[in-house]
């Protein structure tokens, strides 16, 4: 009985470590999504959109930023589904870019309109350049390193 008290509580506990952030709990990326979507970039943690913002991308696939990302209907599916379960609250930013979202331009502003046109970073999308562990999907900021 205590045995199995204590693996339940190691268990629970190593959970919650792994989901907390500075900014509270984040959610694990989705394999598929990590898999499908980060091919291509970084998986883009699913609070940075709003809801209508991910329905919007995953309907458009097949011109996504004038890149075909077509999935198969299954895999599109579950990777829908998680993305409105994980989604972030507020409104659809310009274009439903993440970069041009309230929180990110608020979450970014110390780093100053120049930093983003290094030739280390390219954008203000390439969240790897800043954010070392951006392709396991925490972006904690003690885990920041700006590249000169």
């Amino acid at each position: 009985m205590i045995k199995t008290w204590i693996t339940t509580a190691a268990l629970a506990l190593s959970a919650l470590s792994a989901l907390a952030d500075e900014h509270g709990s984040r959610t694990p990326p989705l394999p598929a999504y990590q898999s499908e979507c980060g091919s291509c970039h970084v998986a883009f943690p699913a609070r940075g959109l709003p809801a209508s913002s991910w329905q919007h991308l995953m309907g458009g696939l097949g011109k996504h930023y004038g890149t075909d990302a077509s999935l198969d209907a299954p895999t599109a599916k579950a990777i829908g589904d998680w993305l409105q379960a994980n989604a972030g609250r507020g409104e659809a930013p310009t274009e439903d870019r993440m970069t041009r979202s309230r929180w990110f331009v608020r979450e970014h502003d110390e780093a100053g309109p120049g930093v983003f046109q290094r030739a280390s970073i390219k954008s203000a999308s390439n969240c790897a350049a800043c954010h070392t562990r951006a392709a396991e999907g925490s972006f904690r900021e003690r885990e920041i390193r700006i590249p000169k």
